[in-house]
């Protein structure tokens, strides 16, 4: 098949659902082509990657102004700030001059779906959610510890509410990560809209892990080190780490006070970079790392003390796939098909996950089993090229279902 994939962002490594389907997805023998925006240096040096490794990118600036602009449109029109942000009239110029090409359209993200809406009576369209963002805002708005997370969420709630509801019947085909999103999106879209007049039910297209780059290392763990990751700017991942850090940690150092824990990621808020000043010689904040593996390696223990949240927790799956016996909030693993106790521990309260910290600290036989058990489960239920095959089925029934004239 000849596929375009519109991202609003370049795949990479750091955005790893589009980077490896469309890595999976030529391995499979179809002709993939990006289209894109790029509004900095980093994204911009992404693209060239990608060019590199022999793709074809349809890609287009984003500026400053640019984005200006599309968040005035948004505020003025009533759509949520994250449906105009990514607009590009150049790039959705360029994309109408080779539209006639493909055969089916990805589009990815909330950010995305300006660009499938302007295709869909052209081609089969696949709007790719991810997540249902709305879900994501209903729980930031009451629990984010961060204040402009916080007011962002409750400000963009109702518009995100009636926007994602009136998208799902839009497009050829819906995707989602996990079935708590699916339900999510139904349950919104029935607001205006009934479920039955969808074309296809929406799908669940759960996220992989790349086994080839995420391995256990050879190096011997450092047994009294937590380890939790994640972009640290992002207001989910900020609230787990003020509440593992303030909350949990205490408990456990309360009985084992060399236990170090590090955060690790990208774009610490201040609130976060805070921690290792509040905590001095226990709390770590790296901020961004070249190679996450090497924390990931290192720790006896992984957490994921996820508060709320939407769709599979990367951070879950990249520590089972190098080896690290994880300890999650319920939460942190409501998408995966794990079996707690054996797979990861799962804990809901401070004081269990601290208990359960220190039992995977203190058990090597635990560890060892953890480890063995978290590695088998990404394997046999998180294999990118497993789910490239899914992808590609459904690309096909989709395809099959529509007539379009080229």
């Amino acid at each position: 098949m000849n596929i375009l994939y519109i991202v609003p962002n370049p795949p990479s490594l750091v955005r790893v659902r589009p980077y490896n389907l469309i890595r999976h997805l030529r391995v499979r023998g179809h002709r993939v082509t990006i289209a894109t925006v790029w509004a900095n240096a980093g994204e911009r040096d992404d693209v060239e990657a990608l060019r590199a490794d022999g793709l074809t990118v349809i890609v287009a600036p984003l500026s400053r102004q640019q984005i200006v602009l599309n968040l005035l449109r948004a505020l003025v029109i009533g759509t949520p700030l994250q449906a105009e942000y990514s607009w590009q009239p150049g790039l959705k110029a360029q994309i109408s001059d080779v539209k006639s090409q493909f055969d089916v359209v990805h589009v990815e993200h909330l950010r995305g779906a300006r660009f499938g809406l302007a295709l869909k009576a052209e081609a089969p369209v696949v709007w790719d959610s991810v997540d249902c963002i709305t879900y994501l805002f209903e729980q930031a708005s009451r629990q984010s510890q961060s204040m402009s997370g916080k007011l962002m969420t409750r400000f963009e709630l109702g518009r995100t509410r009636r926007h994602e509801g009136w998208l799902v019947n839009q497009f050829d085909q819906v995707l989602v990560t996990s079935p708590t999103d699916k339900s999510a999106l139904e349950n919104i879209s029935n607001i205006k809209c009934r479920i039955s007049n969808l074309k296809h039910p929406i799908e669940v297209l759960p996220n992989g892990v790349d086994l080839e780059y995420f391995t256990p290392g050879t190096d011997a763990r450092q047994p009294e080190t937590v380890v939790f990751s994640g972009k640290m700017s992002y207001h989910a991942n900020i609230t787990a780490a003020l509440y593992l850090a303030h909350q949990v940690m205490p408990l456990v150092w309360a009985r084992q006070p060399t236990v170090r824990l590090i955060i690790a990621g990208s774009q610490p808020s201040p609130a976060i970079r805070k921690l290792a000043d509040t905590y001095p010689a226990r709390v770590q904040v790296t901020g961004y790392l070249p190679d996450l593996r090497a924390p990931l390696r290192q720790a006896g223990v992984a957490a994921a003390p996820l508060l709320y949240g939407a769709g599979i927790q990367n951070k879950v799956l990249e520590a089972m796939a190098c080896g690290t016996p994880v300890v999650a909030s319920p939460l942190a693993v409501s998408a995966l098909r794990v079996q707690p106790g054996q797979d990861c521990l799962v804990a809901s309260s401070p004081q269990t996950f601290a208990e359960a910290i220190l039992t995977v600290l203190n058990d090597p036989t635990l560890c060892e089993r953890m480890s063995a058990a978290g590695r088998r489960y990404v394997e046999t239920h998180h294999d990118w090229n497993t789910i490239a095959a899914q992808l590609e089925s459904i690309y096909l029934k989709t395809v099959s279902d529509c007539v379009y004239t080229k």
